[in-house]
């Protein structure tokens, strides 16, 4: 989750100017006049050796009704509650203007790091103007042309130790993924514990039930919850100890298909959603009994696994259903067809709203972030993939062989493996979903990501240089 600073101000102060300064494109439409902007526009800007996300807002107007420019205002400061720091520009020709205090003073209850910077500051004429930013109480003002790119450098200078101190804070949260695997050696010991807890995202769609759930977890009401879809629009970590075990939780807000999304917050909130899914080892993809496994439920799971996390998949509002063994047969069989690619998942059946089925949940969590981990030997690898092998060896195009000669895992969290053959290119995706699927099985490895990579291998022969350098007898003879 990278660092992110949002550009706000006035209407036509030059935010614009400045984003697409920062991401080094015309992102972002600029003209003189004022309200071009409407949405949050995101870029991923480089300034020096930094790299940071930046988000383009509309001009802060002085509305608090629900006309546009009512909407635009409360979307601006959504972003500036969700970014990491705000730079809040004013122009510096025109000075401080009375919207610029009254702004000022919301930006410094709303985010802990705000920057100022006075733009369109080239040349004598914007002496006055910077001089008067002091007044605004938010520092020492960054004097900046965006159009010219005059004073990036200072900018530069600021942020730097707000983005190292980001990006440090994100490698301690970030879980550890595609972990090297030395064979014959002990890997470490990825049991969750109080200082690193396992990670659990809470994702799905709106209303699936998910802040109630986090909230029977923690034994409290810490969530805001209620009957009407959306209600959690960031994505919320909390620490608990459940059942013995550490963790942190991320509720998220509910996806939806993309095509269903007119509000900007909305889209904003999805986004946080997705990244705590790329910050979770373990994510339980909660479905709602009455309309499982939809379009954008397969998408969610699809992304988690894509990800390369452990999903375990958790239908809520269990006890409002009817005919449970029919109805849980059908959710099986939909699954298994619907998501090959997570064959064996756990699916539990839960209802957060009675707390019926958690202790199976937590179980099915520790025990997906324990195949998560899995290692297995180089010797039995290779006698695993002798035996596929010969029960079903792979096709002859052309009527060549494709010869698999040796295997090994070289990854976990999730597992990963390569096999060595002749022909890597001529290998059909059906046969290696075969080595997938008997990896799962033959080794309890249900539900998990595992990556499989196929790399060439010339002739395998150890000798074949040997043989090169050193003549045979007969040609020593004959050459005397």
């Amino acid at each position: 989750m990278s660092f992110v600073l949002a550009i706000v101000g006035r209407p036509n102060v030059g935010k614009s100017t400045l984003f697409n300064r920062l991401v080094g494109r015309r992102l972002a439409l600029v003209d003189d006049q004022p309200g071009v902007t409407r949405d949050l526009r995101e870029g991923d800007a480089r300034l020096g050796p930094l790299k940071f996300t930046v988000l383009d807002s509309a001009g802060l107007e002085d509305a608090t009704d629900d006309s546009l420019q009512g909407r635009m205002r409360r979307l601006t400061e959504r972003a500036v509650e969700m970014a990491d720091a705000c730079l809040f520009v004013i122009d510096a020709r025109a000075g401080v203007t009375p919207a610029d205090r009254t702004f000022a003073d919301i930006l410094r209850k709303k985010n802990a790091h705000v920057l100022l910077a006075a733009n369109k500051a080239e040349g004598s004429a914007a002496d006055a103007g910077v001089l008067e930013a002091w007044e605004l109480g938010l520092g020492e003002p960054i004097r900046l042309s965006a159009e010219h790119g005059e004073g990036l450098g200072e900018l530069a200078f600021v942020l730097q130790p707000l983005v190292e101190a980001a990006e440090a804070t994100s490698a301690e949260s970030a879980p550890v993924t595609d972990v090297d695997v030395v064979d014959g050696e002990e890997g470490p010991d990825w049991a969750p514990s109080a200082t690193r807890p396992l990670q659990v995202a809470v994702v799905g769609r709106p209303n699936a039930g998910k802040s109630t759930l986090v909230n029977r977890i923690l034994g409290e009401e810490r969530l805001l919850t209620g009957p009407e879809a959306g209600i959690t629009r960031d994505a919320i970590s909390v620490r608990t100890d459940w059942m013995g075990t550490p963790m942190r939780i991320w509720d998220t807000a509910g996806m939806r298909k993309k095509g269903r999304i007119d509000d900007k917050l909305e889209k904003m909130s999805v986004a946080d959603g997705i990244r705590a899914v790329k910050f979770a080892e373990v994510v339980v993809v909660l479905l709602d009994v009455e309309i499982p496994f939809e379009t954008q439920d397969l998408r969610i799971a699809d992304l988690a696994e894509r990800e390369g996390r452990a999903v375990v998949v958790a239908v809520n509002k269990w006890d409002i259903a009817e005919d449970r063994r029919d109805t849980l047969k059908a959710l099986l069989q939909k699954f298994e067809t619907a998501l090959p690619q997570l064959k064996g998942a756990p699916l539990v059946t839960v209802s957060a709203k009675t707390g019926r089925g958690l202790d199976r949940l937590h179980d099915a969590i520790v025990a997906a972030h324990v195949v998560w981990n899995r290692r297995v030997t180089t010797a039995k690898l290779n006698q695993w993939l002798a035996a596929m092998v010969a029960a079903h060896p792979p096709p002859a195009p052309g009527g060549r062989r494709i010869r698999l000669r040796y295997m090994t895992q070289v990854k976990t969290r999730p597992p990963g493996f390569v096999v060595m053959t002749s022909r890597p290119e001529d290998v059909p995706d059906a046969y290696v979903r075969y080595l997938v699927n008997g990896l799962r099985a033959d080794f309890d490895m249900p539900g998990t990501p595992i990556r499989l990579t196929l790399r060439g291998q010339g002739d395998a022969n150890p000798f074949k240089d040997r043989r090169k350098a050193q003549p045979s007898k007969l040609k020593k003879h004959l050459a005397k």
